[in-house]
């Protein structure tokens, strides 16, 4: 038996996602979805909730976590799908990683302070709780307050044209480097989680490889698949169809699975829908599980 996958979903215990497990159940149930995988930044704290949701709506839920890193000076995204979320190889590893977003996300809002935006760390922490923002999650809180509407540099982010990548344009311009709240990232790194994977119980796939600030290379995935990589999400909305194919082509060569996800978290990312990949399949789910290449 076949089904509809996607391994790459956001729920409101990400920084940055709208709907908490339940409602996620729900949207995957009526667009006949087999599987999904909740896969927040850095947090597992959907489960066991999400499972226990998928469970009573006929819906499997894959544990799993998207993980920030750094490889060859570059940030890369890692998904754990299959993880243990009650290990403590995977909460030691979840310690690490907050301490790291802690000092990003407290740097980050210094530095805006100092350019004289409206925004605390006080606040920001009553926003977002423990669940440290992401700079594009940062960017959003700052540009729905009140007082932005009034401060001449965010009106460009205001305009309509602009409303729907406005958090986006604002990370370009301010966190990058050069930008005034730039702070060099500190991510753990990826090779790293590589070699503390297995302990966690996770199968290791690589996020959008394709993504403008990834831009995997063969070189890369050799090195990735020689330190435990088993996975590449071949099927994303970030790629164009020339990349997945060249993707495709990769995981193929290198026995990696190809996996599908949509990347989907509500409002932050308005241009993706739930259920916009429809490419995954149940059969990766089996290879992944059962520890099979590609």
């Amino acid at each position: 038996m076949d089904g509809l996958v996607d391994f790459h979903v956001h729920s409101s215990k990400s920084s940055d996602g709208d709907y908490p497990a339940a409602e996620l159940v729900r949207m995957a149930v009526a667009k006949g979805f087999r599987a999904i995988s909740i896969a927040d930044h850095d947090t597992v704290a959907a489960y066991p909730e999400a499972v226990d949701c998928g469970r009573r709506a006929g819906l499997e839920v894959i544990p799993g976590v998207e993980i920030t890193t750094m490889f060859d000076g570059r940030e890369f995204h890692l998904l754990l799908p299959f993880v243990d979320t009650r290990s403590e190889a995977l909460a030691e590893l979840m310690g690490r990683v907050g301490q790291i977003r802690l000092v990003e996300a407290r740097k980050r809002v210094d530095k805006l302070q100092e350019a004289g935006f409206p925004i605390s760390w006080d606040e920001v922490r009553e926003r977002f709780g423990d669940n440290l923002p992401l700079g594009v999650s940062l960017a959003a809180h700052l540009l729905s307050k009140e007082e932005a509407r009034s401060i001449d540099r965010l009106a460009v982010y205001l305009e309509d044209k602009n409303r729907a990548a406005a958090p986006y344009l604002f990370y370009r311009d301010f966190f990058m480097e050069g930008g005034l709240a730039f702070f060099p990232k500190r991510y753990i790194g990826l090779l790293d989680v590589l070699a503390i994977a297995p302990s966690t119980g996770g199968a290791p796939v690589l996020s959008h490889p394709g993504a403008y600030f990834q831009q995997t290379t063969r070189q890369d995935l050799v090195t990735l698949v020689g330190a435990g990589l088993r996975g590449l999400e071949v099927f994303t909305s970030y790629h164009d169809p020339e990349q997945t194919a060249y993707y495709g082509g990769l995981a193929d060569e290198l026995g990696l699975v190809p996996t599908a996800g949509s990347d989907f978290h509500g409002k932050i990312k308005p241009h993706i829908p739930f259920g916009a990949i429809t490419d995954g399949r149940y059969w990766m789910v089996e290879r992944l599980r059962n520890g099979r290449g590609a």
